[in-house]
């Protein structure tokens, strides 16, 4: 996979502004934003531009030597940190030179979610060897959140003394879920969503056309509308729409179905989606036009028109505090079936 990636339309200014300040540059930055607005991306387009030889209004030109290296995967003073089973994602079977991910992923051992200290440790090395363009050394680590206790007090370590010459990106949706004193020491740049008619402008560049549902159903993140787009036939999902029409239908839906198909699928996109619903029917309950699922607007209304505003906040935190838990359930069929089971209760009439 090359590493040589551009920035997003919506990102060129704000990284024109910021790349113009290298001179004055912190040594750490923590990228955050929503998810699925192109952070990752901004990350690696950053890297790019502060490794260009020849950078046009501060962003990487594309053609020089440095960016050429980047091209091909290849350039000796990046490094890219993040989980086994991401970097094979990505396309990267196997670690090679410019890739911190560990090559002991086999068939027979599961790739790592977590960002181990080892990937860390391994740059020491790397760390105090002159850069071999004379410039910038660039360490881009994603997602922070994959590093566990011990990985994250090995950065803050190297953060304390950081090496010459070097800069870590740190991508994150959330601060506030990592280390405090690791995120003090990084300078912090937040990304803003995109808006609307820019995200549908992309998204149809993209060739997903009548864009506008699957950006609503992403909270307005274009990236992750088309994920959505292209892995979906609805911008919501089919059990979704089952739920909402068994509460409206009867007193009490039988709910054990529906646990079962959630039963494998993973836990977070289906908390998720009730989160989002939650949203959808606490706005709906107070006449504001929906956010997430307006294709649902009939269902929504309908459900929220009969439920108790004071049950749908109380379920909403519920749900969030699931969410938190829910990639490590002990039972993944009564975690669903708890779960739908409380919402269920949520929606009654008041």
């Amino acid at each position: 996979m090359s590493d040589f990636v551009s920035f997003l339309p919506w990102q060129q200014d704000q990284a024109t502004s910021w790349l113009g300040q290298r001179e004055r540059f912190a040594h750490a930055w923590l990228i955050h934003g929503l998810p699925g607005i192109g952070k990752r991306q901004f990350a690696l387009a950053a890297a790019a531009s502060l490794l260009c030889e020849a950078p046009v209004n501060g962003r990487a030109c594309g053609d020089c030597a440095a960016c050429l290296w980047l091209r091909s995967g290849s350039h000796p003073d990046l490094r890219r940190i993040r989980p086994e089973a991401l970097a094979q994602e990505e396309g990267i079977v196997t670690a090679t030179s410019d890739d911190t991910a560990s090559s002991s992923a086999t068939a027979k051992k599961q790739p790592s979610k977590e960002i181990k200290v080892e990937q860390l440790r391994v740059l020491h090395t790397w760390f105090n060897t002159a850069t071999h363009r004379g410039g910038w050394r660039v360490a881009v680590l994603y997602p922070a959140r994959a590093m566990n206790a011990i990985t994250a007090n090995a950065l803050l370590k190297v953060l304390e003394e950081p090496p010459a010459h070097t800069v870590f990106l740190l991508v994150a949706d959330a601060p506030d879920r990592l280390l405090p004193t690791l995120v003090s020491r990084c300078r912090r740049l937040p990304l803003a969503v995109p808006n609307k008619e820019a995200s549908l402008q992309w998204l149809k560049e993209e060739g997903i056309e009548d864009a506008g549902p699957w950006l609503a159903a992403a909270g307005g993140a274009p990236l992750l509308a088309r994920q959505l787009a292209q892995s979906g036939h609805s911008p919501y999902p089919e059990w979704l729409i089952q739920l909402l029409s068994g509460i409206i239908a009867t007193p009490a839906p039988d709910i054990g179905p529906l646990a079962d198909q959630l039963e494998s699928q993973m836990p977070e996109i289906w908390i998720d989606a009730l989160q989002r619903t939650f949203l959808d029917l606490l706005l709906a309950s107070s006449g504001a036009p929906l956010r997430y699922f307006p294709s649902l607007g009939q269902q929504i209304s309908a459900v929220a028109g009969r439920a108790s505003p004071s049950r749908l906040a109380e379920t909403a935190k519920w749900l969030a505090q699931q969410r938190a838990v829910a990639g490590h359930p002990l039972n993944t069929k009564l975690f669903a079936h708890s779960t739908l089971q409380r919402v269920v209760l949520a929606c009654m009439p008041a």
